[in-house]
């Protein structure tokens, strides 16, 4: 018989995060366990990765959902909790991994290949971001996301200004995040402003759930956009199917423990690639389990796209990782300690 226990995990960044909707300091999450009482000994991680404030899953009941989860976990496969399919599915895919029954292992997972990443630039003053800039550019990345929207527009303009001065498009690709805080009233302009600077994309320009003005913003933009936010909660296949079909993005950025698991994101892949639309995925502040959980489901899709995957150094207290980065790319420690969780 399957069984499985959870338990409440507080990750401490080691910075002030800031987006434009809010500054972080900590972040709940939950860590699952599975095991079948045949071979008890073997065990498989997982994280149910909630995002306070952001995911809809954010309420007083969610460990009396765990809890239920631990009971069933087969049926918590299909859990309409988003965060909870991801931790599942994630400690199933590692109890088949130590129980030697995977499927091949990919290039990734031996060790001999890594994932190319972009460098995640944090939002904060001028001053600060134009460091962490440096930063990513000395540590060998080739492209970057920077968090924009939450300081005064022409400050973050310079910034772009400086990063082309030194790096041409080719040289350096610029991926840019919104989080929504854009207008109906200023989005054209603030997009006609960006594309001066040679932008790759800008993830949610708007506000999700505005579906026509992000139809007519894909339609009109000199810059490529990719839909974030819009993805999350969002459950039925005909639905995604009808959103992508009517807003027409660019690209889809997937964020598995936000967007119905790697089951869903599997979902988003299909009607985007149905439609010509790319995609890549991210991570959503998981500590090192969710993130070493995307990076195995990453290193089986046939993408050469640099993803959003996080390293595992935003957090002071992160748990043992069995992934490091190397230069500008995510590899795997197939030797790696199992984390200590429990």
């Amino acid at each position: 018989m399957l069984r499985a226990r959870w338990k409440p995990y507080t990750l401490d960044f080691t910075f002030e995060a800031r987006t434009s909707r809010s500054v972080m300091h900590h972040k709940d999450t939950f860590f699952v366990e599975v095991w079948d009482d045949v071979a008890p000994a073997v065990r498989g991680l997982g994280e149910c990765a909630l995002f306070r404030g952001l995911s809809r899953e954010d309420s007083a009941d969610y460990e009396a959902h765990l809890d239920e989860a631990c009971r069933e976990p087969m049926a918590a496969l299909e859990s309409s909790y988003s965060s909870i399919r991801f931790g599942f599915e994630g400690a199933m895919a590692s109890l088949a991994r130590a129980k030697g029954c995977a499927p091949e292992p990919t290039a990734w997972e031996r060790g001999e290949k890594g994932i190319p990443i972009n460098g995640l630039v944090w939002m904060g003053d001028r001053a600060l971001m134009l460091e962490r800039i440096k930063e990513k550019i000395a540590a060998g990345f080739r492209c970057i996301k920077l968090k924009i929207g939450g300081i005064d527009f022409g400050e973050e303009l310079e910034l772009l200004r400086f990063i082309r001065n030194s790096f041409a498009a080719d040289e350096l690709e610029l991926r840019l995040d919104a989080n929504g805080a854009f207008t109906a009233d200023n989005v054209m302009q603030r997009l006609e402003a960006l594309s001066a600077y040679s932008v790759h994309s800008l993830e949610q320009p708007v506000r999700a759930g505005q579906y026509d003005l992000m139809a007519r913003v894909c339609r009109e933009s000199p810059i490529s956009i990719a839909l974030d936010e819009e993805l999350i909660g969002t459950t039925s296949a005909d639905f995604k199917a009808q959103l992508l079909e009517h807003i027409r993005p660019a690209y889809v950025i997937l964020k598995p423990s936000l967007c119905g698991g790697f089951s869903g994101a599997d979902e988003w892949i299909a009607a985007a690639q149905a439609r010509g639309i790319g995609w890549w995925a991210t991570s959503a502040l998981e500590s090192n389990i969710g993130l070493e959980e995307i990076a195995h489901w990453v290193s089986r899709k046939d993408t050469h796209m640099p993803q959003g995957l996080g390293t595992g150094q935003l957090y002071s207290n992160n748990v043992g990782s069995g992934i490091r980065r190397i230069g500008s790319e995510v590899w795997a420690v197939p030797d790696a300690p199992w984390p200590n969780v429990f």
